[in-house]
């Protein structure tokens, strides 16, 4: 037989991958103060390593004390000789004891790194669309050419993936796929949905008679009645790699049955287990679980959050309906996950101890989807767009700001009172915070390409509440006080500063400094404005702007690369993981003497 090899995969493209990786490892390893830069004059740099090998690099500082390195300009310096870097797994190698990496964290992040390099490879090909191309593209289309996480260094390993999977499965692979449904016995399944939208509705909504009939026809053959099963789809690698083999015995019982593929076709999203309808673009996005290590943790479903994501919900959007700031002046877009399936295996979830992994396996959320809350004239992209160079060295945003007609100081200035206020009002008023990282972060455009309002998704994983008690907070609902996770202030801040500030703004400065000329000082004032101005607006929650203060002159550092490389590693273990913590980072939006 013929071995297929990917065509991306040529030299040029792997020294390229390898050159914009080993620049992200220095930077974010600098960052988290695992590697200990000295400068050597000028903008130059060098750090030293195991066995008197040394890289140099040039870099610029930025926010938080970030390190911004050059790429192209690393060089190994290693008995007598200099010599251009580009290999980010001979950089590990030579940094494993400085970095105190035990022997299986050192090979399993090998393996990542080539993982993530593969896939940047394909993103790298010779059709890789221009910024302007990109600005054209639909909010589904365009998740398919991002690049990762920005600050996890093997942000697309992937594990559990072979290369064929990645071929199919992947964000950047770009494959509109049909979804299987499977139906599942109510002894294993149970159904949650907002007031209103009870199964028969959703499912009336997501799928055409002719498909419900075809289904509804597959266990009338088999004599079971449709009444006791829920219906649901699932991700067709879940199927193959979980499904039939760890739930075989409900298979074979009939309590598990395949129904066949929907009818509408899905791009999966950056988060790759998140999936938009591309044939009907007003059906829910869906969320689905998948069993693969990527980033810090495993992609699953966890249970008892997937039960209260539709209760998460309510509490929600009632919070914004109720509030005259959020529903008559912010409009923020609340995508909420209003229905969900959840589903028990048997045996595993009630093993005391057992891996978290084992208690998210299957199960689906539908979200509402970001269409149908548009304005006319509106659209959208994710915040992590914003950071996309495309191969000639033009941004994303730059072409989006030309398109508009502004300045980039304006421009900015409107995405900043676009994202803001809704954040801050939530934090303050409710103490309440949703984890608004680029991916999970919505940009609403009005027709010109102006910033105009901020879309949240992603609920029930990533909203979290105060600790300390609040009047706001008093009448919260059991089941979803149950559900959520509670912060002390300092922590709950961090969701802005560290999600939002240091997640993906410390990337955007850099972008807009290069690219916009914008000096970075005055990003980070134009940001501590638009705070100082929101709290200016609402005099009466003074004490709230102390409680959470977001201007204070540091912060914890949190360290997401460290939680991989020290902490966790790729043990399994039976709680989700969290990032690390140390020291602090200077805050930009500190005011600071002359």
């Amino acid at each position: 037989m013929s071995l297929p090899v990917p065509a991306e995969l040529t030299a040029p493209a792997w020294q390229h991958a390898g050159r914009q990786l080993l620049a992200k490892a220095l930077a974010e390893l600098s960052y988290e103060q695992l590697l200990d830069p000295v400068a050597t004059g000028g903008d130059g740099y060098r750090v030293e390593l195991d066995d008197g090998v040394g890289y140099t690099f040039r870099a610029r500082r930025g926010g938080f004390g970030c390190w911004r390195v050059e790429p192209g300009s690393v060089r190994r310096c290693a008995g007598g000789t200099d010599v251009e870097a580009t290999d980010p797994l001979q950089f590990l190698l030579d940094a494993q004891q400085v970095l105190g990496l035990s022997g299986d964290t050192a090979g399993h992040l090998a393996r990542e790194l080539t993982a993530t390099l593969a896939a940047d490879c394909r993103l790298l090909a010779d059709d890789a669309p221009s910024a302007a191309e990109l600005a054209d593209l639909g909010y589904a289309e365009l998740e398919g050419h991002q690049t990762g996480h920005p600050w996890l260094i093997p942000s697309k390993g992937r594990v559990g993936f072979s290369a064929a999977d990645a071929a199919r499965y992947a964000p950047e692979a770009r494959r509109p796929m049909r979804l299987p449904w499977m139906a599942v016995h109510h002894s294993l399944a149970a159904y949650r949905a907002v007031d209103g939208l009870d199964a028969a509705t959703l499912l009336a909504h997501e799928l055409d008679p002719h498909t419900r009939d075809r289904f509804a026809a597959v266990l009338d053959t088999r004599g079971l009645p449709a009444a006791e099963y829920e219906w649901l789809p699932v991700h067709p690698w879940q199927w193959d790699e979980i499904v039939v083999p760890v739930f075989a015995a409900d298979v074979a019982a009939g309590r598990i049955v395949p129904l066949g593929d929907g009818p509408d076709r899905y791009l999966p999203q950056q988060s790759i287990r998140t999936f938009s309808n591309i044939d009907s673009p007003g059906r829910h996005h869906v969320k689905l679980p998948l069993s693969i290590l990527n980033t810090l943790v495993w992609r699953g479903l966890p249970t008892d959050k997937t039960i209260a994501a539709p209760a998460v919900t309510a509490w929600v959007l009632g919070l914004a309906h109720r509030d005259e700031f959020l529903r008559d002046h912010a409009r923020p877009v609340l995508l909420g996950e209003v229905a969900s399936v959840t589903i028990n295996h048997p045996v595993l979830e009630r093993i005391p101890g057992v891996p978290y992994q084992y208690r998210e396996l299957l199960g689906a959320i539908w979200r509402e989807p970001i269409t149908a809350k548009l304005d006319p004239g509106e659209r959208a992209r994710t915040l992590a767009a914003l950071l996309h160079v495309d191969g000639d060295g033009r941004p994303l945003v730059a072409e989006l700001v030309d398109r508009s007609g502004l300045d980039a100081r304006e421009w900015l200035g409107r995405l900043f009172a676009a994202l803001l206020p809704p954040l801050l009002h939530f934090l303050y008023r409710y103490g309440v915070v949703f984890s608004p990282h680029g991916e999970n972060t919505v940009v609403i455009f009005d027709a010109a390409e102006t910033p105009a309002r901020l879309g949240v998704k992603d609920f029930v994983d990533d909203v979290n509440v105060c600790d300390t008690p609040l009047p706001e907070l008093a009448d919260m609902p059991a089941d979803v006080a149950a559900a959520l996770l509670t912060e002390p202030p300092e922590m709950l801040c961090q969701f802005v500063q560290s999600g939002l500030f240091a997640g993906h703004f410390r990337y955007l400065a850099g972008v807009v400094e290069t690219h916009l000329q914008l000096p970075e000082d005055e990003f980070w004032a134009m940001v501590r404005d638009e705070v100082v101005g929101h709290q200016k607006r609402f005099p009466e929650l003074a004490n709230r702007f102390e409680l959470f203060d977001l201007l204070a002159p540091d912060l914890a550092r949190l360290c997401l690369n460290r939680n991989r490389l020290l902490l966790d590693g790729y043990a399994d273990r039976p709680e989700r993981p969290h990032a690390a913590v140390h020291g602090r980072a200077p805050n930009p939006l500190a005011l600071r003497a002359p």
